[in-house]
């Protein structure tokens, strides 16, 4: 615990140095971030991280985006509706304010070059520091599925998509950081046994905090807990209405005892700038009905200018298809280039 504590200190001295770096030098440094497509995109998505990621573009940040479908698999026994998936991903993206003239939106299944890096990786990490991953093991606990090989190399196909590309820097959770310790080992046994082609990346910790769903449990895609960036004005209100809270009318923020209430408040908190107690407070003895009406408010005021720009693409799938290809494009380009710098440094050139 404590060597864990100690390597958590040392990441994030690390990372805060870095963001604090970030506005003053952004040319820099390189980030890669993605989603799964196993869902459609929700509020928990947007001011966990998507919000943050179109920031760091407008701050002059080479980004790129991951749309890690291969990793669909790690832990699913199907592909159904993924194209949906990827496409409705590609529309939220867009309609948050990302620029694919500066951010390219890409696939793993488009970009071979990027997955082939699996195969010199693997030679570089022990069955047991694969184990022992702590995001391994969640993985499969969460899911219930039986660990396949591609869940335990999961950390090392995550070492491929950060390093192709030359990543310096990934935005990550507290409990994404073993991930991050591995591609950092992966790279430095790379440059030490063939010379130098990789960077060491870092983990940027985010301050975000976590986003309540519904039920006071973590907003997830998996849980039904969510409310989507996609979902209508009436979607969301049906699903607000539906939320559990309690029969204390007298609202007030208390996360431990008060789940719901508390998860109802957080997210009304994020979408209207306003703290839970400010709100609670407003509302009063107004009860859950009251709450929940200004919830629903709140969060479709928010989103209605997301979902004004996401119809546009709604009616243009041509475009968002065309945004796919040009990102895969460009980064098949960045694969295959340092692929040629893997071969020549492992000197398989023939």
């Amino acid at each position: 615990m404590t060597e864990y504590s100690d390597t958590f200190l040392a990441s994030k001295k690390r990372s805060d140095a870095i963001r604090a770096d970030l506005p003053e030098h952004p040319d820099k440094y390189i980030m890669l971030t993605g989603d799964r497509p196993t869902g459609r995109l929700h509020l928990g998505h947007y001011f966990g991280s998507i919000q943050h990621r179109v920031q760091y573009q407008n701050m002059g940040i080479q980004c790129y985006v991951l749309i890690a479908d291969y990793q669909v698999i790690t832990d699913r026994d199907t592909t159904e509706h993924i194209q949906d998936n990827v496409y409705n991903m590609v529309m939220d993206y867009l309609a948050a304010g990302i620029d694919p003239e500066k951010t390219p939106i890409y696939v793993h299944s488009a970009v071979p070059a990027c997955n082939q890096l699996m195969l010199p990786f693997l030679s570089l990490v022990t069955e047991a520091e694969l184990e022992r991953n702590p995001t391994v093991k969640a993985e499969q606990e969460a899911s219930g599925h039986a660990l396949t090989g591609l869940l335990l190399t999961y950390p090392v196909h995550q070492a491929c998509d950060i390093l192709f590309c030359k990543g310096n820097i990934v935005p990550v959770g507290k409990d994404q950081l073993p991930h991050i310790e591995l591609t950092r080992q992966i790279a430095r046994r790379f440059n030490e046994r063939y010379g130098k082609v990789f960077p060491e990346p870092e983990g940027i910790l985010s301050d975000a905090i976590e986003i309540p769903g519904l039920d006071g449990r973590k907003m997830s895609k998996s849980y039904g807990n969510s409310i989507k960036l996609g979902d209508t004005p009436e979607q969301t209100a049906k699903l607000i209405k539906k939320s559990k809270t309690d029969s204390d009318r007298h609202i007030t923020f208390d996360k431990e005892n008060r789940p719901g209430v508390s998860a109802l408040l957080t997210t009304a908190a994020l979408c209207t700038g306003r703290t839970e107690e400010d709100i609670a407070a407003e509302i009063g003895d107004g009860g859950s009905g009251q709450l929940k009406k200004y919830v629903t408010e709140s969060v479709n005021a928010f989103l209605a200018p997301h979902r004004e720009r996401r119809a546009q693409f709604e009616n243009d799938l041509d475009y968002v298809k065309d945004v796919l290809h040009e990102g895969n494009k460009k980064m098949n380009a960045i694969a295959e280039q340092t692929l040629g710098e893997v071969r020549e440094a492992m000197g398989m050139v023939y």
